[in-house]
């Protein structure tokens, strides 16, 4: 497993309020508001889901930069994507990606992540796979020293759920269904506590072999090649060794 280092940027996070005190929000944009730096323009580009990803889309289409389209994950974020301008492409109209800009539920220090709390983990992997970098923004409280707080997201075929759940409950995972989500391919969602997700490679290869599951949410296969980290400090990027 690669280690990691990182490099804190120069850059100090700007005073909020009285006391200075930056809420969650604050940070989330400040890692959106970086990550447009890495944009580069007059390419195809992959835009993921979520509430990080929101202030990205809105910091991208404020910024002046043109890119030739954008492959998106999320209704949520194609109606963004409208608002501001930026050019939406299909992910079957293209063979490759410059960058892929998502979040993270949580992400380790080599990079590997859990995702899918939005239940797009499966666009989400797809567009990673696409792209020649894949660049996550989150903020401080997504980075963990192990995976496994946050319950992995795993879809599922419906009439196969069941089935899925049992061959979980082998491998040491507590499988809940989500109640009333249902993916953009029709299919449902286990949130899995419990897991060992020590080895989060081999976990994700394992989960995948089940008959009837779809994708899981660990990105440990396709691990994000730069973390732009948002503390009250400031800015951090991290990122494999080379």
């Amino acid at each position: 497993m690669q280690a990691a280092f990182r490099v804190r940027q120069k850059q100090p996070a700007p005073h909020f309020g009285r006391k200075n005190i930056m809420t969650q929000d604050d940070l989330k944009r400040l890692a959106a508001e970086k990550a447009v730096e890495f944009v580069p323009e007059g390419e195809y580009i992959g835009i993921g889901t979520g509430s990080t990803i929101n202030f990205f889309i809105e910091a991208l289409g404020k910024s002046g930069k043109k890119v030739k389209g954008a492959v998106t994950t999320s209704d949520k974020s194609r109606e963004l994507m409208a608002k501001y301008e930026i050019p939406e492409i299909h992910a079957n109209e293209v063979s490759r990606l410059g960058i892929y800009i998502d979040g993270a539920d949580e992400i380790n220090h080599t990079l590997q992540m859990i995702k899918g709390g939005g239940a797009a983990l499966l666009p989400e992997k797809i567009v990673a796979k696409l792209a020649e970098r894949f660049i996550c923004i989150a903020d401080e409280s997504k980075y963990v020293a192990r995976l496994g707080k946050f319950p992995l997201p795993i879809e599922v075929v419906p009439m196969a759920r069941s089935m899925v759940a049992r061959q979980i409950v082998l491998l040491g995972g507590q499988p809940e269904l989500r109640i009333g989500c249902k993916t953009l391919h029709c299919n449902e969602i286990l949130d899995v506590r419990g897991l060992d997700l020590s080895q989060p490679l081999s976990m994700e290869r394992e989960l995948n072999k089940i008959t009837g599951l779809v994708e899981n949410g660990l990105f440990a296969e396709r691990a994000a090649d730069l973390l732009i980290l948002a503390r009250e400090s400031g800015i951090e990027l991290i990122q494999p060794h080379v």
